[in-house]
C-alpha cells in the first residue's frame, strides 16, 4: 500500500482507517484530494494576503484525513458522517506530528459552523447526502465565503452542477485532471421556486403500520432494500433476557422488526455512521416508543466498544465497500468483533449477496457455517461460536 503522500507543499505519511487493510492496491487519498489541496493553498495563500489572517476552513467528508493533515496550518471544523474518518484523520495527523489543537471534529448531524472562509467539499457518492450537505452550508456560508468541491469527472453531472446552482449559487467545474474535476461555487440567494428537500426522510414500512426514518446519507433512503426484505423474512427466535446486537443497523429495520415480536431483551444498534444510527433511534422511537427503554443506540468501528462474551446474537447485514473501493474488510472485521462479543453457543446470522463467498469466511472464522435460506441473489447464513 502506497501511504507517501505528495502535495505541492510537502509530502505525508497516510493510512487508510482501519490499519491493516489486505488490500494493499488501496491508499488515504485521491487525485480529488490532490487537486482540491493544491487549489485549497492558493486560495489560502491569496486569503491571508488579503485579510491579514489564517482562514478559517470547513471540510466536509475528508474520508481519511487528507485535507486537515494537509492544509494543519489553519483552524479547522472537520464534519463527516462515519467514525472511521475522524479516527483515520486523528491517526493520520498524530503519525505527521500535527497536533489536534486546532481541529474540531463534529459529526454530520452538527450544526455547521457559522461564516466559515473556505469550505472544500469531497463530492459524496450519494446525491440525498450532497443535497443535505449544500442545504446545510445555504444557512451557514456568506457571499465571501470561498467553496471548493472536487470529485472524479464521472461523478460531477449537470444535475450536480445544477443542485449547486439551486441551493447555494453559481458553479462551475474545472477541465479533468487526472480524470478528477474542481467545482468553484459561490454564494447568493437561492433560485425562485428553488424548495429544500426536508430530511430526514420518512416512508412507510410495507404491510405494516411503521414509518421507517431514513437520514440523507443511509443506505435505502425510500424503501425497502431487497437485502433487509429477505432478512426480515428469516429472523432468529429471541430468547428472553437475551442481548440481542444489530451491526451495521441503517434505518433500524431489523430491530424494529424483533421488537414486535419478541419482549423482554435487550437490543444494541450500532453503525459507524452517524446518520445511521440516530435513524435506527427515531425508528424505533416513532413506532414502538415503549420500547425504546430496552434499547441502546451507538456509533462505533464495528464493534470496537463491546465487551467479550457480552451478547447472545448479532444480526448484520455487511457492506462490500467503503468510500468508493470494493473491499472485503470491513466484513472480515465484522465476523471478528461479533465471534469475540458473542457468548459461548452465541449466533451471528447474516444477509448476504451470493457471490461474496462469506461462507467460506465464516467457517474459517468459527469453525462451522450454515446456509439457513436462500434467493436467486442473497443468502442467510449462521455460524454458531462454540468452545
Amino acid at each position: 500500500m502506497n501511504t507517501t503522500f505528495v502535495h505541492s507543499q510537502g509530502s505525508l505519511q497516510l493510512h487508510r482507517w482501519p490499519l491493516n487493510q489486505p488490500n494493499n492496491s488501496l491508499q488515504a487519498w485521491d487525485a480529488a484530494d490532490e487537486l482540491l489541496i493544491l487549489h485549497a493553498q492558493e486560495a489560502i495563500s491569496q486569503f491571508t494576503l488579503q485579510h491579514q489572517r489564517q482562514p478559517t476552513l470547513l471540510l466536509i467528508n475528508d474520508s481519511f484525513g487528507a485535507l486537515s493533515s494537509a492544509l494543519s496550518g489553519c483552524t479547522q471544523f472537520q464534519i463527516n458522517d462515519s467514525v472511521l474518518a475522524a479516527k483515520g484523520t486523528l491517526y493520520n495527523r498524530q503519525q505527521n506530528n500535527i497536533a489536534d489543537s486546532g481541529l474540531q471534529q463534529l459529526s454530520s448531524l452538527a450544526p455547521y459552523p457559522a461564516q466559515p472562509d473556505i469550505v472544500l467539499l469531497k463530492l459524496p457518492n450519494n446525491h440525498s447526502y450532497l443535497q443535505y450537505i449544500l442545504q446545510q452550508l445555504a444557512r451557514v456560508v456568506t457571499p465571501q465565503s470561498i467553496i471548493l468541491a472536487s470529485a472524479k469527472a464521472k461523478d460531477i453531472s449537470r444535475n450536480v452542477l445544477a443542485m449547486f446552482d439551486n441551493t447555494l449559487g453559481p458553479a462551475t467545474a474545472s477541465l479533468t485532471v487526472k480524470k478528477c474535476r474542481l467545482i468553484e461555487c459561490s454564494f447568493s440567494a437561492p433560485l425562485p421556486g428553488a424548495a429544500a428537500v426536508e430530511f430526514p426522510l420518512a416512508w412507510p414500512l410495507e404491510q405494516t403500520e411503521f414509518t421507517v426514518i431514513n437520514h440523507a446519507n443511509v443506505f435505502s433512503r425510500e424503501k425497502l432494500d431487497q437485502g433487509a426484505r429477505f432478512f426480515l423474512q428469516h429472523l432468529p427466535e429471541i430468547k428472553s433476557a437475551q442481548r440481542v446486537i444489530d451491526l451495521g443497523c441503517g434505518n433500524g429495520v431489523l430491530g424494529l422488526a424483533l421488537l414486535t415480536q419478541h419482549n423482554d431483551f435487550q437490543l444494541l444498534c450500532c453503525d459507524e455512521s452517524y446518520m445511521a444510527a440516530d435513524s435506527a433511534q427515531q425508528t424505533i422511537a416513532n413506532n414502538l416508543p415503549d420500547k425504546l427503554a430496552q434499547c441502546e443506540f451507538i456509533v462505533d468501528d464495528c464493534l470496537s466498544q463491546q465487551a467479550d462474551k457480552s451478547a447472545d446474537v448479532v444480526l448484520c447485514n455487511p457492506p462490500f465497500h467503503q468510500q468508493h473501493a470494493v473491499t472485503g474488510h470491513i466484513a472480515n472485521q465484522m465476523f471478528t468483533d461479533a465471534k469475540r462479543v458473542l457468548k459461548q453457543g452465541g449466533r451471528l446470522r447474516i444477509v448476504a449477496n451470493r457471490h461474496l463467498g462469506y461462507a467460506d469466511v465464516l467457517k474459517r472464522l468459527f469453525g462451522n457455517c450454515h446456509q439457513l435460506a436462500a434467493d436467486p441473489k442473497f443468502v442467510i447464513l449462521e455460524a454458531i461460536k462454540r468452545s
